[in-house]
């Protein structure tokens, strides 16, 4: 019975420790995604713009996380399928802004660029040192966990962006980018739903 009690606690402490980073990540993510998306509009930037929609993308996902924490194994996986619909979203949204960019040029400020693709690095290099421990808890933490770990790659990528627009004086480079930010997003977003799909077969 001792035991059991045990268990019980340790799994208590666990989702209080998980929801007390979740809370953390989803106030920096929503904050930076209202700072980078206006960023962004006023750069002209798409991948800035790729950037902004992860942050909101992850903010919404960690809501949903906060929910999932103390649900049970196949709620989890519903939630983690959900959050790899949200990523899809997101890249289809970039996709299509690539394509507006692309009948319509005009070149983005890579000064806005590269210091807010900066400000975003270190913003998401918190998020990430927060959520490190929890990576392979379970499939809802270890989705957050792939969330956080793909805004630090598009960080990095506006920067290099930034300083191809600045280098050429030309928006292709933030094209380019944005081109490979999709990428990232649909790989990201299939590996979500393919651990999502797994979990909820093995819990049928």
């Amino acid at each position: 019975m001792s035991s059991c009690c045990g268990n019980d606690c340790s799994l208590d402490r666990l989702r209080e420790r998980q929801r007390g980073t979740l809370r953390a990540v989803l106030v920096v993510n929503a904050f930076m995604f209202l700072v980078i998306v206006a960023a962004a509009y006023y750069g002209k930037s798409t991948a800035l713009l790729a950037d902004s929609l992860d942050n909101l993308g992850d903010a919404l996902t960690y809501a949903l996380s906060l929910y999932a924490v103390s649900q049970g194994v196949a709620t989890k996986a519903r939630v983690a399928l959900f959050k790899g619909g949200l990523i899809l979203l997101a890249a289809l949204v970039v996709a299509s802004q690539i394509a507006w960019k692309m009948a319509v040029p005009a070149l983005p400020v890579f000064e806005v660029m590269g210091l807010f693709s900066l400000l975003g690095l270190v913003a998401n290099g918190l998020c990430l040192f927060l959520l490190w421990r929890h990576r392979h808890e379970d499939v809802n933490m270890s989705s957050v966990w792939e969330c956080s770990r793909n805004d630090i790659a598009s960080n990095i990528a506006v920067f290099i962006a930034a300083g191809g627009v600045w280098l050429t004086g030309s928006g292709w480079p933030d094209i380019a980018v944005a081109l490979g930010l999709v990428c990232l997003l649909m790989r990201s977003a299939i590996r979500v739903i393919s651990s999502a799909l797994r979990e909820l077969r093995a819990t049928a």
